[in-house]
């Protein structure tokens, strides 16, 4: 006892036996060899003891009563009593109108009923500024709508620059290479948190979703400089590319469970190197997945372009890499465009970054100058008028007429059929997550009034070439200043101005905010 005393495990002893002053008296009376001294010790000790744990019942109890009487309060103030039920029930209209408004919508679509019949018109579908049209391609089941609208852009250069030569992309073959990006990008930034708790905001953000196929144009550019692009013939979709969805669960629990081995690693001090190569395995797996979903990625291949008219040139043999300098010119699409937001509730003609909205762990976090909508109709203006489509994301299914391929803020009149308002602007629905980025398309079209003044814009869908207007939709100038957030534009139509704004130190954002989510 005297040594549990001296190495401090007094507690435990008094724990893992019934400590009583009968105890005290019988070890008294069987241990001879202890001093008086010692036992003196050792009884003030277990007084101690006994004090510090009553203190610790007591405190206890108090927090289990202060946590009674916060419930008790949570129902008393903050529910709903029989008194304002009976209130909320009182000011419901009971007229013939409400009964037969709530047939009509037990029966029907809301926005069928709330349609807007003065807009119901036939549509106006010229445009004052058109690029040249191209193949409107399908994404299907899957989020891949930032690598659809991307290659729109490549594409479409390429045809305005090479006589109209055509080329229809693979995103089968560079959506391989983002997954398995994304899986590294988790795997090492558990690695990297690994010292921080479970419940850490970082770790959660990372475990959350591991995985996901949506993403924005800075992708489309670390992707490429890094693998290339191939024709769709050298590699076609699959079903898993089209229907993401078993296959990201899959991959997704197999990197949580991966994750959890990496920060066991790193708790237990294993070595740097021993965690890469485990990282490396596990990465391993996941390359194996992602070849039977998608298959594995060409190397090389052989293809003959055709001109307008359809007929095939002469076949040659090409990297992914060769492939995408032929198409571009380019090494990379990096340092070529500026990326702008539309985001009222920050300062604008600042440059801002969004922490982890990145596609590789070496790659570029998505950074943005923030402009007014004003200022993002003249850079996007500029680009058409050079026959060059742009990379452009929205909030596409507010006010969205599917059938037309429509978007007007005047489509549907939720408040008549409800007999309320909806008067939130554009910084309180992305504050209060009512509205954000969610789709990507390519702008393509604007048409102008006489002063040069936007009256509506045509972009390129990805819903395949029956969706509304041939693959395409329009949208009028009003729906585009509400619900229009990044555009993505040549560095050439941006001013000396803007070029200086766009390359000053950005403020960091972090990726939890409301507006950042990625473009499915």
């Amino acid at each position: 006892m005297l040594s549990a005393i001296r190495s401090g495990n007094l507690r435990k002893e008094f724990t893992d036996t019934e400590m009583t002053e009968d105890t005290f008296s019988k070890r008294r009376n069987t241990r001879k060899k202890n001093t008086w001294q010692g036992y003196c010790r050792m009884k003030k000790q277990y007084k101690q003891y006994k004090i510090e744990m009553n203190k610790k019942v007591l405190l206890a109890g108090l927090m289990l009563a202060a946590v009674s009487m916060n419930i008790s309060a949570q129902q008393k103030d903050g529910g709903i009593s029989q008194k304002m039920l009976s209130e909320i029930k009182k000011s419901q209209s009971q007229g013939a109108a409400d009964k037969a408004l709530f047939n009509a919508i037990a029966s029907n679509s809301i926005n069928d009923l709330a349609k807007n019949f003065a807009t119901a018109g036939e549509l106006d579908t010229h445009f004052s500024v058109e690029t040249k049209k191209q193949n409107i391609h399908d994404q299907k089941q899957s989020g891949r709508c930032w690598m659809f609208s991307g290659f729109n852009v490549i594409r479409g250069n390429f045809a305005a620059q090479s006589d109209s030569l055509k080329v229809d992309l693979s995103q089968d073959y560079l959506f391989f290479y983002d997954q398995l990006e994304k899986a590294n990008l988790f795997l090492q930034g558990v690695i990297d948190c690994a010292n921080k708790p479970m419940d850490d905001k970082r770790v959660q953000f990372f475990f959350k979703n591991p995985l996901n196929d949506g993403g924005t144009f800075c992708g489309v550019a670390d992707l490429t400089e890094k693998y290339g692009v191939v024709p769709m013939s050298a590699m076609p979709e699959t079903f898993s590319a089209e229907n993401t969805s078993k296959m990201a669960s899959l991959i997704t629990s197999k990197l949580r469970e991966y994750g959890l081995k990496l920060r066991k690693m790193v708790a237990e001090k294993k070595s740097k190197q021993a965690i890469q190569t485990e990282k490396t395995k596990m990465l391993g797996t996941v390359y194996h997945m992602l070849k039977l979903t998608l298959g594995e990625p060409v190397t090389e291949f052989t293809y003959a372009f055709k001109d307008k008219n359809g007929k095939s040139l002469e076949a040659k043999k090409y990297t992914p890499k060769e492939f995408f300098k032929l198409l571009t010119g380019k090494e990379t699409l990096n340092g070529t465009f500026i990326m702008v937001m539309n985001d009222p509730r920050r300062e604008y003609y600042k440059t801002y970054e969004v922490d982890f909205d990145r596609h590789t762990y070496d790659g570029h976090n998505w950074k943005y100058l923030n402009l007014p909508m004003d200022e993002i109709a003249k850079l996007a203006i500029a680009s058409l008028k050079d026959g060059k489509k742009m990379y452009s994301s929205y909030d596409v299914g507010k006010f969205l007429d599917r059938k037309r391929g429509y978007c007007d803020v005047n489509n549907f009149d939720y408040g008549s059929l409800f007999s309320t308002t909806f008067p939130m602007n554009k910084a309180e629905r992305i504050e209060t997550f009512d509205s954000g980025s969610t789709h990507a398309m390519t702008l393509s079209a604007v048409d102008l009034d006489a002063q040069g003044n936007p009256l509506k814009w045509k972009v390129e869908n990805s819903w395949g070439p029956s969706w509304g207007q041939g693959g395409c939709l329009i949208m009028t100038n009003e729906w585009f200043n509400e619900y229009m957030f990044r555009l993505v534009v040549d560095k050439k139509y941006v001013s000396e101005k803007l070029l200086k704004l766009a390359a000053q130190k950005p403020v960091k954002v972090m990726p939890e905010d409301p507006l950042f989510g990625v473009d499915e």
